[in-house]
């Protein structure tokens, strides 16, 4: 979430500094409230949403309930949080559906917000919520607007109704009439219609879209602004809402890296409700939006209710718990370990989940270092394998190795680099499914737990290996001579102890070679 980056920094440092007092003073809120005051401004949020902001702060962090609190600091934390949620618009609204089929939603909004991609964006998401939508090409003006959306409609597997060809040819009133009744006869339940928009406000502009709206009568007016406008977005919004009255708002661009307040600022002005937010280029970077896990990523409180839903998503429960079987069983291949990367790539922007975590500030310099291209060349270097070498990655010798640094554009070292991790990863998968607890690489096992090497046998210290191929001789056969003592019945790897009764148990030379092959 680049948009709130700098407010978020800024926030989370003011807070901070309360963290240290024990109780907060007049003076301390003062300083406070001024320093959200100021990293709101910077974000470019409209002043007289600041005025109201910080006075209604400043009002409850002088009030009993946070003077008689045991951590005063946490409890102005949370009355920002919760003036935060009334700006952002207070609870989420939904679309409201029509009772007869079909639901008419209209796009409005300037040239360049994002309206096209947007109405692809919606599209695919009622579909993927079992509706059957149908996109409208009613913006007739723009160079190619149409063929953008039948471009968008395409990859978004939506039908498009575009009869006219669009570069200034054809009535975007006469288009949007006959695509309600086009939707009736196909069985379409719902219609987006995508209208035209300028480069700025201008009395065209909304006579066009109020004539729209009112050839179709739509159950919901969708107002797009891209969120990298700043202060014009007050101004936009509030012709908008005089020339169209629009029902909601969306967000397109809240990926850009501009300071983001009109995302603070329309929903107050306004009193119309962000219903959704475009996060990226992808058709898929689109999700409604909820004011009160918004505030909680601004104020680093992180967005765990978003990450989970876009994990269910993305992940079937059946493969999860036959990937946990194959974990198990020893049996995990890299065929598997790259079905998981595809799965983890559909639920969307690792970067954006893992900012989505409680305290994920702290991790800025690592996220903005982060490059989501290592998980395509890691795709790239096990697609170039047989199916033989993803089951059984010992069969990578030296050959082989390099035709598959060559197939995938890598080097052999990025190739070992691999192998070495999914070994790694594979062995640590399998001691959590077993019960254990995992020794991570350059680290002892952990005290108190039963995931590290096991104890020496009593009888003392470990015996020392002798230097002296003489000396190792005679004393084995001195060891020979001796009674045998009652062996253990069994050891850590399932084997029966060496004895009479157990002619097959693994000879000494054997447990020392699987004792190295572990790593032991």
């Amino acid at each position: 979430m680049a948009q709130f980056g700098s407010l978020s920094d800024r926030l989370t440092e003011t807070f901070r500094n309360l963290r240290s007092k024990g109780r907060l003073s007049p003076s301390d809120v003062d300083g406070t409230v001024r320093e959200i005051r100021r990293a709101l401004l910077d974000a470019d949020v409209a002043l007289e949403v600041v005025k109201s902001f910080t006075a209604a702060v400043r009002e409850r962090a002088l009030s009993d309930e946070v003077n008689k609190a045991l951590n005063p600091a946490q409890q102005v934390v949370q009355i920002v949080n919760e003036e935060l949620v009334g700006i952002l618009g207070g609870q989420q609204r939904r679309l409201e559906f029509a009772k007869r089929p079909p639901t008419v939603i209209m796009l409005a909004g300037l040239q360049g917000a994002g309206k096209t991609t947007l109405a692809g964006k919606l599209g695919k998401w009622l579909k993927k919520d079992g509706h059957t939508p149908m996109l409208v090409a009613a913006d007739l003006q723009r160079p190619n607007a149409v063929q953008q959306l039948q471009v968008v409609g395409e990859q978004a597997g939506v039908h498009v109704f575009a009869p006219e060809p669009g570069n200034g040819v054809g009535d975007p009133v006469k288009v949007a009439k006959n695509a309600i009744k086009a939707a009736v006869d196909q069985q379409y339940d719902t219609v987006i219609v995508d209208t035209a928009g300028r480069l700025g406000v201008d009395a065209e502009l909304m006579k066009q879209a109020a004539n729209i709206r009112k050839a179709v009568d739509p159950d919901e007016v969708l107002f797009v602004i891209d969120a990298m406008i700043g202060q014009d977005a007050v101004a936009t919004a509030r012709a908008f809402q005089e020339g169209v009255d629009f029902t909601g708002v969306v967000l397109s661009k809240l990926d850009g890296d501009a300071r983001g307040g009109a995302a603070l600022s329309v929903a107050s002005i306004t009193g119309r409700p962000i219903m959704f937010a475009s996060t990226g280029e992808g058709l898929d970077d689109f999700e409604p939006f909820h004011p009160d896990r918004m505030a909680s990523r601004i104020l680093d409180l992180g967005d765990i209710l978003s990450l989970i839903e876009q994990a269910q998503q993305a992940f079937d429960e059946d493969e999860a718990r036959k990937v946990a079987e194959k974990i198990a069983s020893d049996s995990f291949t890299l065929n598997d370990f790259l079905e998981q990367m595809q799965q983890l790539r559909k639920a969307g922007s690792i970067k954006g989940m893992l900012g989505m975590l409680p305290g994920a500030k702290g991790m800025r310099e690592a996220l903005d270092n982060f490059d989501e291209s290592e998980i395509v060349r890691t795709e790239a270097i096990i697609q170039s394998m047989t199916k033989q070498e993803r089951e059984l990655p010992k069969l990578l010798n030296g050959s082989r190795r390099l035709r598959i640094a060559r197939g995938s554009g890598t080097t052999v070292t990025e190739v070992n680099a691999l192998v070495n991790r999914f070994e790694q990863a594979a062995k640590m998968m399998k001691t959590v499914a077993r019960g254990g607890v995992p020794q991570m690489p350059g680290m002892g096992p952990i005290p108190g737990m039963h995931g590290g090497k096991k104890k020496q046998q009593q009888g003392g210290a470990k015996k020392k290996k002798v230097g002296n191929p003489a000396k190792r001789a005679a004393l084995a056969s001195g060891a020979a001579a001796q009674p045998q003592q009652q062996a253990p019945q069994g050891s850590g790897f399932g084997f029966g102890g060496a004895n009479a009764k157990n002619p097959k148990a693994p000879t000494e030379e054997e447990m020392q070679s699987l004792q190295k092959f572990l790593g032991r």
